[in-house]
């Protein structure tokens, strides 16, 4: 988008983009206003920075070394940003690495290696690096690195976790000695925040063996033993001045909930995250703990894979979504926290939530009559739940206890949490996901419901849905945008084999000495972030 103006005029937007950022408007909003000024520029020091840092909260002190036990670590721990799955993989990214922009604390795009990134259009964006930045090895940031990072997600071989983003990008080049400019194969304002996601780390030019890990991060590896440890130092010639606090940092993974809870209560370890809601008041109450809840648009769901067998059929699949009882879950297994889900991925507190879907409930003779419809008979139908998949065990519990009413035999097979991300999920007809919380509506659907995606857990495939996907990408019309997110919510709901009963908090627990952690609604644990902020009041 191209548009002339006088100074005076672009003068004023100036001022009212400001007022915007001031009051903690939304991403989009801001977005807007910048397209209907006819500028789409970011800089580092602008106007979407972070305005209500956690560090602000006392002043931090440098020096001393944490463990942090995360839910998740398995064999295939990568130290390629691009192959990361779990959380491990997205806080070992963030210890390591930078990207061109970060979240801040309200999912809007903070400049970060990029020092400014220009569109006219949203097709074209040019990015000005951030001069003084070197890698690990001393090795200063050029575009040719970028240009490398960004452009390996589109070789199939690479096997990255972000390939159906980056297939968006339809040239990226170096442009100038610090500059990089992306052309993409069609309008998407949503650029800036789809660069922060962690799988699009920059990387060193030509780097293809991950044996190690060079990056521009807060941290330099130490030791690296996939599925055990990973244990970073503090690196002195980090680009952002006075960060990261602490010297030393080992990651652990400790998948087994209650084994979690007791190693931060024993003084093994000072930060864990995924903290069951029953655990949160046993935390709470004892003396030198706290816990740290981050509203997310995160959410369990219900995996009906559409490859043939019961679950391929539709009416089997709108029988379970009525044998989820939401109140229930958020009651008995979330003890209050979340918010009631509606089988559609765009949480309530989403810019491009779609309200007007009617709520489905817990409804056991329409369940039933689904079932009869899709011929179910009197087999057992198995579903596999792991605590690895938060709360999935009791909704699966709930589900079985509940099933006679429909006429379902359903048998629940408990796996454990090691192992389970890469032997059970999407590998049975019948299982349980847990999806992290993605900043925007297109960045969900693209990495989770378009029909080529890698994480595409149902195995739905719907052409309608995926040119509807390149449609709300490009529309510059806000209302048309809400309205075409709106219908792909509605395909979702109605044919997606997803049963999202709930949406989740993430609930962090530390110990007190511990300063600094803050909210990114994009995840606990400061948005996987926590690493470069938080430090220790000895």
């Amino acid at each position: 988008m191209s548009i002339d103006k006088s100074p005076e005029d672009v003068a004023g937007s100036g001022v009212r983009l400001e007022e915007l950022t001031r009051r903690g408007a939304a991403r989009r909003d801001i977005l807007r206003a910048m397209m209907a000024s006819g500028m789409m520029s970011m800089t580092g020091a602008g106007l979407l920075a972070m305005s209500d840092r956690a560090l602000a909260q006392d002043k931090p002190k440098q020096g001393g070394k944490i463990r942090v036990a995360t839910q998740s670590s398995s064999a295939t721990d990568t130290l390629d940003p691009a192959k990361g799955a779990v959380s491990t993989d997205y806080v070992r990214a963030n210890m390591l690495y930078n990207g061109l922009t970060e979240y801040d604390s309200h999912l809007g795009a903070q400049m970060a290696l990029a020092q400014s990134i220009d569109t006219k259009d949203a097709t074209v964006w040019v990015i000005k690096l951030r001069n003084g930045v070197q890698f690990h090895d001393g090795k200063a940031l050029t575009p040719a690195d970028v240009v490398w990072s960004l452009t390996r997600h589109k070789d199939p071989a690479t096997a990255s976790k972000a390939k159906t983003l980056a297939d968006q990008f339809k040239e990226v080049k170096a442009s100038g000695p610090n500059e990089v400019t992306i052309t993409l194969q069609g309008a998407n304002a949503d650029l800036p925040v789809i660069l922060a996601d962690s799988h699009f780390m920059i990387i060193k030019d030509g780097t293809s063996d991950f044996k190690t890990a060079v990056g521009t991060g807060p941290f330099k590896l130490k030791d690296f033993s996939p599925g055990v440890r990973t244990v970073v130092v503090r690196n002195e010639h980090y680009w952002k001045p006075g960060l990261p606090h602490l010297d030393e940092i080992e990651l652990v993974g400790i998948g087994d909930e209650p084994a979690r809870v007791n190693a931060l209560l024993s003084g093994d370890v000072q930060l864990i995250n995924q903290v069951d809601p029953r655990s949160a008041a046993r935390i709470k109450g004892t003396s030198g703990f706290a816990v740290q809840e981050t509203k997310t648009g995160g959410y369990t769901d219900l995996i009906m894979r559409d490859e043939g067998g019961i679950t391929g059929n539709a009416d089997f699949r709108r029988g379970m979504m009525y044998l989820l009882d939401r109140e229930q879950i958020r009651n008995t297994v979330l003890l209050g926290y979340g918010s009631i889900g509606n089988d559609q991925p765009i949480d309530p507190t989403n810019k491009y939530y779609f309200a007007g879907l009617p709520q489905r409930t817990f409804d056991p003779q329409k369940a039933k009559f689904y079932f009869q419809k899709a011929k179910l008979g009197n087999a057992p139908v198995q579903v596999y739940a792991s605590p690895a998949a938060d709360g999935s065990v009791e909704m699966a519990m709930l589900l079985q206890q509940v099933a006679p009413q429909a006429g379902l035999n359903l048998k629940v097979v408990r796996t454990p949490s090691d192992g389970y991300w890469s032997n059970h999920w999407m590998k049975h007809p019948l299982t349980f996901g847990n999806i992290n919380a993605r900043p925007s509506a297109d960045v969900i659907f693209t990495q989770f419901f378009k029909s080529d995606a890698p994480w595409n857990e149902a195995n739905w495939k719907s052409a309608q849905f995926d040119q509807m996907l390149v449609a709300a990408r490009g529309e510059p019309d806000e209302a048309k945008r809400k309205k075409i997110y709106g219908d792909m919510q509605v395909l979702v709901h109605d044919d997606g084999g997803i049963g999202i009963p709930m949406f989740l908090s993430s609930i962090d627990a530390h110990s007190t000495k511990l300063k600094g952690l803050g909210s990114i609604p994009i995840a606990g644990l400061m948005g996987f972030k926590f690493a470069e902020n938080v430090w220790l009041d000895t």
